[in-house]
């Protein structure tokens, strides 16, 4: 008993560790998984050992007579006599033994790499290349199977581009889209099949079609400008503004001297409505207490499409040259919104007291009263009483009136506190609300 565990662990360790060999010029053999091998009984180990040597020496009617004695039950039964078969030139039988084989072990890549190989012989290249593409989803590191697929692969992907060149040079569009699709089953990442079936989509008006291939290509060759280019510009097509933005300003990068790129950029944001925002804008939410260049930011900005551009003849104004908000603060003050004193001067650093944004507010509700927007009170003015404001405060009005929409609101103890300074965060707040009151 000792001697033949010996054995039998011998012949395992030898079947599992040999390499392909080659038997014939014709013929590539590999071995059975190891998993089914391990499930043999030691007879049937030594039969299969056999048989395989056989079929690596070429020696099929000897094979054919070993196997024959495993029984139809054996994983190797139906995969040795399609190897015998094929040694012999029978390759309608080797492929039914084949296919048998496959019906049981659909996972077998001993069995795929027959097919491959009599598809290759009978001339079945469009099937031999699919089994060679199953072998290598299931063995990514077979020398073998890689070379002969890549092999087909190319020589196949050169047939149809070929085919494809010449249909588009005879002016025949659907055959040319046709082959080229043909070009991309063999090889998907082509770059010509990519960006000539993209060119035959946007002859069609099929801008989402060729988007999918020049996404593709762009991918294949992330720094190549003209695919860049093209394919922002068709997603400029496709009216995806957005993402041909994206594509745009990473051309821009590349090519930052290009006029062209930047006047598509720039016309692209117009039409998002995308407003270039100094990064001083960005840190209002921070602003312990917000300033008047900072509200006339957040009113411009947030009220974008809703607040007219700038008067022809804006105000002067001469304190706001070095001003990051000086556009802003031209486009508020000429629409009466916010206020310039006397002396012409803005003080765009000055922060804003509770009491100014009141005013400011009420100035803003009545210039969107002027543009059709309704407002309405929802507490009667002459029930608010404040304890912190006296009636003759000069910002009392305001004060009374904005609470009186209850976009401002008075403390649990009636103050409003007019002369303390607004928050960034509170300035953004008060215009959120009005802009969920006329949306």
């Amino acid at each position: 008993m000792k001697k033949a565990f010996q054995t039998a662990l011998l012949l395992f360790l030898s079947w599992s560790c040999a390499t392909h060999k080659m038997p014939s010029p014709n013929l590539y053999l590999g071995n059975l998984p190891v998993s089914l091998i391990a499930e043999f009984s030691l007879e049937d180990r030594i039969l299969t050992e056999d048989a395989w040597n056989n079929l690596r020496k070429g020696k099929a009617k000897a094979a054919e007579k070993i196997i024959s004695k495993l029984g139809e039950q054996n994983p190797a039964y139906h995969v040795g006599f399609g190897y015998a078969a094929f040694l012999l030139n029978k390759m309608k039988e080797s492929e039914e033994f084949f296919k048998t084989a496959l019906r049981n072990y659909p996972d077998m890549v001993l069995i795929h790499m027959g097919l491959a190989q009599i598809y290759q012989k009978t001339g079945r290249e469009e099937e031999a290349f699919t089994e060679f593409r199953e072998v290598l989803k299931k063995e990514s590191g077979n020398v073998w199977a890689k070379q002969e697929y890549e092999s087909l692969k190319n020589k196949k992907t050169e047939q149809a581009l070929s085919e494809a060149r010449n249909a588009l040079a005879q002016g025949d569009l659907e055959k040319g889209k046709q082959t080229y699709l043909r070009a991309l089953h063999y090889s998907p990442q082509s770059l010509e099949a990519n960006i000539q079936l993209a060119e035959v989509y946007k002859k069609e008006r099929q801008f989402q079609n060729a988007l999918v291939h020049l996404k593709t290509a762009s991918s294949n060759e992330p720094e190549n400008r003209e695919i860049l280019e093209n394919y922002a510009d068709t997603l400029y097509q496709a009216e995806r503004y957005t993402r041909s933005l994206e594509i745009y300003e990473k051309l821009k990068a590349l090519e930052p001297e290009n006029k062209d790129i930047s006047d598509r950029i720039e016309s692209l944001k117009n039409i998002l409505g995308i407003v270039e925002l100094p990064s001083q804008y960005s840190s209002i939410p921070y602003s312990e207490a917000v300033t008047r260049e900072e509200m006339a930011s957040l009113l411009s900005i947030k009220f974008k499409g809703i607040v007219d551009e700038v008067s022809k003849t804006p105000p002067i104004i001469i304190d706001i040259t070095t001003s990051w908000a000086s556009k802003f603060i031209l486009q508020t003050t000429s629409l009466g919104i916010l206020d310039i004193y006397p002396n012409h001067t803005f003080q765009p650093k000055k922060p804003i007291s509770r009491a100014e944004m009141a005013e400011i507010l009420v100035h803003f509700i009545e210039y969107l009263g002027k543009k059709g927007f309704k407002f309405i009170q929802q507490i009667q003015p002459e029930k608010i009483k404040i304890q912190d404001v006296s009636p003759e405060n000069y910002y009392c009005k305001p004060i009374v009136q904005i609470v009186s929409y209850d976009i401002m609101s008075l403390s649990l103890q009636k103050e409003f506190k007019p002369d303390s300074p607004v928050s960034g965060q509170e300035a953004i707040k008060l215009l959120d609300i009005i802009l969920s009151l006329i949306k």
